[in-house]
């Protein structure tokens, strides 16, 4: 099986967001069940000079874009044992960010475009276009037009996944006749047709042959008009067509024992877990208490995270509960505002930082006790997963992969590897909090959730021989 992996971002090449770590590791999860796996990206100026040092110039073409012809070259380096090939075009992707500029439609056509000439011309054959977003979601659509006639394209299949439903890609419809080279045909119901624009993602939800995304619940509640984003009746009618596949984690990257990061390595012992606490403690001058529960939050800061059930309730929790919060992330204005708010109020129980760093987040991960991500919605969500792996009890909201990887703990039988609400409510939030923090204090109990969090498995493995068996069913 040969499978190309097509996306706009992959770690650890570049990166925003949770699409590059997927891009970044679902590939050599693959190769281990046998599958030939390469990946193709945009070449970003800001990309590091660590990897642009290493690329070799493979081939340049010419790429239409309605009216115009445009430069692509293709550029390669082997990763790991995984070719990574990268669409280079100074005036599409010479510039300070990935995202933000006011031709992010003609951007990303020539991407899509620039793939599918740049697979025509390789002496190597895809039988799998797996599309990761809207930044990809043209190479479905234009394999069943422009591209159908050539001969080695015929038979491919073509695979979506939608790692965040609420980014589509919606343009004016003039972009439909001045770069896809479309008539009025495709603004249609089945193809682009977007209350009067034309919408991207919906391009591929018509045209790919399966679709995917990245949690079982997830799959689910993008099907309602609540979680569709005006996208639920296209789902549903490719109902049959849509699977839901929950993301992993790379367990060697994230592997508490052999962090450098961390003060003191360790792999289930509660002991070196409380010394990475009290270090912690004692970096960020909040009190040196080992009996004090630590809560993290590693987050971007917007409303999806659910920043304003924080909001609402914090200064109550950090007013008549004993317990301790360390936060990093940044966002919007208003939450990290709120945030340093808090913590002038609280400086005893709370520790803001509103920057990114990654050494400081694994310290949060493994100090914590608990971790809080109280999502809105959540396709899949890799915080909770990196919790469990650093033996922090997630306490999350039932949505998306929040519900498909964390079981409320439950005192009677024992089963469980968290805690979880199920209505997006600001004191329904308080009392799981409150819970937990009440289970802290029953060293036995909290013995017991730390061995369930033990045995919580989401490695790649999983989802590798779940998306295998998919492409070899699309044959059948």
């Amino acid at each position: 099986m040969n499978i190309l992996m097509i996306g706009s971002e992959c770690t650890p090449f570049i990166k925003t967001g949770g699409l590059a770590d997927v891009l970044g590791s679902l590939p050599h999860a693959l190769k281990k069940q046998g599958a030939d796996v390469r990946v193709v990206l945009p070449k970003y100026e800001n990309m590091d000079d660590h990897w642009k040092q290493q690329l070799t110039h493979l081939n340049e073409m010419d790429v239409q874009l309605g009216w115009r012809t445009q430069y692509a070259g293709i550029e390669y380096l082997e990763y790991d044992g995984i070719p990574i090939y990268f669409i280079d075009n100074e005036y599409y992707f010479k510039r300070s960010n990935l995202y933000g500029f006011g031709d992010e439609a003609e951007r990303f056509v020539f991407f899509n475009r620039a793939v599918l000439d740049m697979v025509c011309a390789m002496d190597w054959t895809p039988d799998v276009l797996h599309c990761h977003d809207w930044h990809a979601s043209l190479i479905p659509v234009f394999l069943h037009t422009h591209y159908k006639e050539v001969e080695k394209l015929q038979g491919m299949k073509t695979v979506f996944t939608i790692h965040n439903l609420k980014y589509q890609g919606v343009y004016a419809q003039s972009v439909l006749h001045d770069l896809m080279d479309f008539d009025e045909g495709m603004m249609t119901e089945d193809a682009f047709e977007f209350f009067g624009d034309i919408n991207f993602m919906k391009g591929a939800l018509n045209y790919a042959d399966f679709i995917t995304t990245v949690s079982e619940t997830y799959a689910k509640e993008i099907q309602t008009p609540y979680y569709g984003e005006n996208l639920d009746g296209v789902l549903r009618k490719r109902t049959d067509e849509l699977v839901g596949i929950v993301n992993g984690i790379d367990e060697q990257n994230y592997d508490p024992m052999k962090d450098d990061a961390l003060a003191f390595p360790f792999r289930s012992s509660l002991i070196k877990k409380a010394q990475n606490k009290m270090w912690l403690q004692a970096e960020l001058g909040l009190p040196v208490r080992k009996e004090v529960p630590l809560i993290g939050i590693v987050s971007r800061l917007v409303e999806q995270k659910g920043f304003d059930l924080i909001g609402r309730v914090i200064d109550e929790l950090l007013h008549e509960d004993d317990v301790q919060i360390v936060l990093l992330g940044t966002g919007e204005y208003q939450y990290e505002q709120m945030l340093q708010w808090v913590q002038q109020r609280h400086p005893d129980k709370m520790s803001t930082h509103i920057r990114f760093s990654e050494p400081f987040s694994r310290q949060i991960y493994a100090a914590s006790d608990m971790f809080l991500m109280p999502s809105r919605f959540e396709p899949c969500g890799i915080g909770q997963l990196i919790a469990l792996r650093y033996l922090s009890a997630p306490i999350v909201r039932e949505t998306g992969g929040l519900a498909d990887t964390v079981q409320p703990y439950n005192e009677e039988t024992g089963e469980g590897n968290g805690f979880s609400f199920t209505n997006y409510n600001a004191h329904d939030m308080l009392y799981t909090i409150r819970r937990a923090i009440a289970l802290y204090h029953e060293p036995a109990s909290w013995q017991t959730l730390t061995r369930n969090i033990c045995k919580s498995k989401f490695t790649w493995k999983n989802s590798a021989e779940q998306y295998m068996d998919l492409y070899q069913t699309m044959f059948k």
